[in-house]
């Protein structure tokens, strides 16, 4: 153990048996412990009971459209980028029953959501996620009209961030300025060091209750040459990056295009399935729907995900706003890079690159700004499109 508690920026180093010791902990203290994990092919995020549940020893190869998993020559626990899960699914799932109405004896009685069932504990959250979390946050938790079963989803996540030390093939945190290196928002923080045969980790506390649970893992006070190992872990990931996107003045380049005749070309492939959507860590749409049984008897509403890419998503008043390929992809990639900085003060995007890995034709929203950029008809502003 370390021999005094650290408190908020307090590092220390800990064992590869220590990472199940903090699972252990984290189980101990009432928390569902959700981390990466092997199932289907890809790395997913699931439940976990300890550390070999996690995915030692692979690595996933990323491009546009392609997805895969390969053995890496190392037993790192953390050395991939991110899959098709992004950890919205446990803080806004994508399906939820807002409440329930039945008819009984003593008339018609409505009963509200239950609460969450238990506390969620993250294991290996990036930095680019981190920040996507922050951004749903203010969605949801801000504004006259906060989401109750979010809020409370949120106020009882523990968050175990994972520096990044593997960039992926689609990854462009650093264009983003989200990544690879997280600075706030998690309770602790680890970086995977491996060196011949040592496996360590440099934790470092972010909140009183990570230095509580800190506290119960065996560790010892980080060195220099920890220190020093753990930041060029994290400068070497920000070189590996697969894609860039230029985002001085990105706002008004978008807005102030809406008939470039890139919207055409990429309508062309566009098979508007949403999955950029339902990939993204961000992306908050939902529809509402009303089902009843056959008697009569009960009803319930649900909430449930839903995308602009969908001809339903914008139907008013007798018919679809948007019904083209083309003016839902503008809708997506105009709200997520441009109109969103209205909103909320900040880009909808933290460079995961998960739209451009799991889009079935390979779109590259990288690729389709950079196209508008090259042809830019409106007049140019700052970082975020001002002036």
């Amino acid at each position: 153990m370390v021999e005094h508690p650290l408190s908020n920026g307090g590092k220390a180093v800990m064992t590869l048996e220590s990472v199940q010791t903090l699972i252990d902990a984290l189980v101990a203290g009432g928390y569902q412990v959700i981390g990466p994990t092997v199932r289907d092919g890809a790395i997913v995020y699931d439940r976990i009971a300890g550390v070999p549940d996690l995915p030692a020893g692979w690595r996933d190869r990323q491009e546009a459209g392609r997805y895969r998993l390969e053995r890496r020559d190392d037993a790192a626990l953390f050395g991939f980028a991110v899959g098709p899960h992004s950890w919205k699914r446990f803080l806004h799932p994508p399906v939820e029953t807002l409440w329930q109405a039945d008819i009984g004896d003593e008339g018609l009685s409505i009963t509200a959501a239950a609460d969450p069932p238990s506390k969620f504990a993250f294991i290996g959250v990036r930095s680019c996620e981190i920040r996507a979390i922050a951004i749903q946050d203010r969605v949801f938790c801000e504004g006259l009209y906060p989401d109750p079963s979010y809020e409370m989803r949120r106020r009882n996540a523990f968050i175990v961030a994972v520096n990044c030390a593997q960039a992926g093939g689609n990854c462009f945190c650093v264009s983003m300025q989200t990544g690879p290196k997280v600075d706030s928002g998690f309770d602790l923080a680890l970086t995977e060091l491996l060196s011949g045969n040592v496996h360590e980790f440099l934790v470092e506390v972010g909140s009183a209750a990570g230095a509580e649970i800190l506290r119960q893992i065996p560790c010892r006070p980080a060195t220099d040459a920890h220190r020093a190992a753990a930041d060029r872990v994290v400068a070497q990931t920000a070189t590996q990056m697969g894609r860039t996107l230029e985002t001085d003045g990105i706002k008004q380049l978008l807005q102030g295009n809406p008939n470039h005749p890139r919207w055409d070309d990429v309508a062309g492939r566009c098979l508007t399935c949403g999955n950029c959507t339902m990939v993204c860590p961000t992306c908050f749409c939902t529809t509402v729907e009303d089902h009843s049984d056959l008697a009569g008897q009960s009803a319930e509403r649900v909430r449930k995900w839903d995308s602009c890419f969908t001809m339903d998503f914008s139907y008013i008043h007798g018919g679809s706003v948007r019904k083209t390929n083309r003016s839902r992809y503008r809708q997506w990639m105009t709200h997520k890079l441009a109109s969103w900085i209205d909103q909320f003060g900040t880009s909808g995007c933290v460079g995961c690159g998960r739209c451009i890995t799991w889009c079935p034709v390979g779109i590259d929203i990288t690729e389709e700004v950079a196209a508008i950029r090259a042809t830019d008809a409106a007049p140019k502003g700052d970082e975020y499109g001002g002036a």
